[in-house]
């Protein structure tokens, strides 16, 4: 299954394996996906002499990671080909205690706190690029915790499991039967999850406070540019970030970052963490800022978890999130029939009726490849008249199953209790309610900048993002806001890299007049 040179990739990341590992099958002779289960670990344990693997009778399909004889906690019950290959090799990397995503001691200890036990299951398509992520994460969560099991499901594989649990967006996690989680999301955000339904034991935790000369909220392309930039001026420096690279790891293809004709959001966020690294900068990842105050010239920065961070110049560079919709039904039926990824989504509403909600590009550009799958796509924009390029929208157009309203307000959400089952619009102009019969809906309505942790110390606009002046100053002296989260015009990733710099040399500026 596996080729020769992936093969040798393999061996490669495996060649510094210290303890042995055991790859434990159990199977049903009749099932249909046994000889591609075991042909596929069968070439993984060929790779390592540290690695084998055993075949057992069962009753589906499944696998589990024993490390030394023991049950690590982490299970697959299906075929990790595709975007999951690399959960594989992650956990075994991981168990050995491998791997750059293997956090902090700090966050280790808030893992080793929680309240177990607890079992987690993850539900995933293996063409869907968010599925392994999570399954990355929560097969590291367990491995951090001997309270803590999780197992990663194929939905297609286990096509009535997820059909009883109404499953319609990946991944969907569920701690003890209880759906904790799902769309994408990162390791911070689930432990956040876990912490907050479970509960830690507080005699592991340790509340720590630290000094810095600058605080750096964010690790997107605005982040890494301030904290490297404040780096070289020879300051002590923090980044705090839920993770490296931001919200640019969510882009597929960047065409328009200059001298550089074509990369992916993945590789450049890649590219950013290996940037601040070579400095002797903090990059503290799976930080959420909970709350900020003000003592005499000093910021005290507070994130989930506990820690303290002191410094006389904090820069915020917290980007954006993709918007919500914020009506009845939209929380409720979120991975039940209300999407936000086309991508990894799309397939579960295979000649059904959807909605998109947004006339942008990314409205239009999603309408456009559901059209392919769904019998009928919907789209409405709240404006008067859509905000899409002319070309995707000639295109969308083109497409005989898209129809497309402008003019119209989302009012609801509308679901049978499982499922969603239509939406309840207004048009704005003739206060006209109906309701549309389909079985999902898409949001696609842009970005809001990542503001409400810090609004109480600084001015926003209307809009909620932080006003600044030329020198990315904010209204609170020995504050500074850089990129998407920030009034600058035009939201792109080479202008927030350049936003983070002037930022970074502001507060530099600032601490030589002694202004911070």
């Amino acid at each position: 299954m596996l080729d020769i040179s992936l093969k040798q990739q393999v061996k490669s990341i495996f060649a510094d394996l210290q303890a042995n590992f055991v790859l434990t099958v159990s199977v049903s002779s009749q099932h249909e996906s046994k000889g591609e289960l075991i042909e596929l670990l069968n070439d993984v344990s060929d790779c390592s002499d540290r690695i084998a693997c055993t075949v057992e009778d069962g009753d589906g399909l499944e696998f589990s990671l024993l490390k030394n004889r023991e049950n690590t906690g982490v299970k697959f019950r299906g075929v990790p080909n595709g975007h999951e290959f690399t959960s594989l090799l992650m956990a075994i990397l991981n168990a050995d205690g491998k791997g750059k995503n293997i956090p902090d001691e700090t966050v280790r200890n808030r893992v080793k706190a929680l309240k177990g036990p607890i079992r987690l299951t993850t539900y995933v398509s293996l063409t869907c690029t968010n599925c392994p992520d999570v399954v990355q994460a929560l097969n590291l969560i367990a491995l951090l915790s001997e309270n803590i099991s999780h197992e990663m499901v194929d939905g297609a594989i286990n096509q009535e499991e997820a059909d009883a649990l109404k499953i319609q967006a990946v991944p969907s996690v569920y701690a003890d039967g209880e759906l904790l989680h799902a769309g994408k999301s990162g390791f911070g955000d689930l432990l956040e999850k876990l912490e907050t339904k479970y509960g830690s034991d507080t005699e592991h935790t340790v509340n720590t406070v630290k000094n810095y000369d600058v605080i750096i909220a964010g690790g997107g392309p605005a982040g890494s540019s301030a904290a490297i930039y404040s780096a070289r001026k020879g300051l002590k420096v923090a980044v705090l970030a839920e993770r490296a690279g931001g919200q640019v790891k969510e882009t597929v293809g960047i065409e328009n970052l200059i001298s550089v004709p074509y990369t992916t959001g993945e590789t450049l966020a890649a590219n950013l963490k290996n940037h601040i690294e070579a400095y002797s900068i903090d990059l503290l990842e799976h930080r959420r800022v909970e709350s900020v105050e003000i003592d005499g010239k000093n910021k005290i920065v507070s994130v989930a978890g506990g820690e303290k961070f002191i410094a006389p110049a904090l820069i915020i560079a917290t980007g954006a999130s993709w918007r919500r919709l914020n009506v009845p039904g939209e929380a409720e039926y979120i991975g039940r029939g209300v999407a936000f990824c086309p991508h990894c989504d799309g397939p579960f509403y295979k000649g059904k009726r959807v909605a998109v909600i947004g006339g942008g590009n990314s409205g239009i550009e999603a309408a456009i490849d559901l059209s392919g799958i769904c019998t009928k796509v919907t789209v409405l924009e709240f404006l008067d008249e859509l905000k899409a390029d002319k070309v995707l929208q000639e295109k969308a157009k083109s497409q005989s199953n898209i129809e497309m309203f402008t003019a119209s307000q989302t009012l609801e959400i509308v679901g049978d209790g499982g499922k969603v089952i239509g939406i309840r619009i207004k048009n704005r102009h003739t206060d006209e309610e109906r309701l549309i019969e389909l079985d999902g809906v898409f949001v696609q309505i842009g970005l809001a900048p990542n503001s409400d942790t810090f609004r109480h110390v600084v001015s926003a606009n209307r809009f909620g993002e932080i006003e600044i002046d030329a020198h990315c100053r904010t209204s609170q002296a020995g504050i500074y806001a850089a990129g998407d989260v920030s009034t600058v015009p035009f939201k792109q990733i080479i202008i927030a890299m350049g936003e983070g710099a002037k930022a970074a040399l502001s507060a530099f500026e600032d601490r030589t007049r002694g202004l911070i």
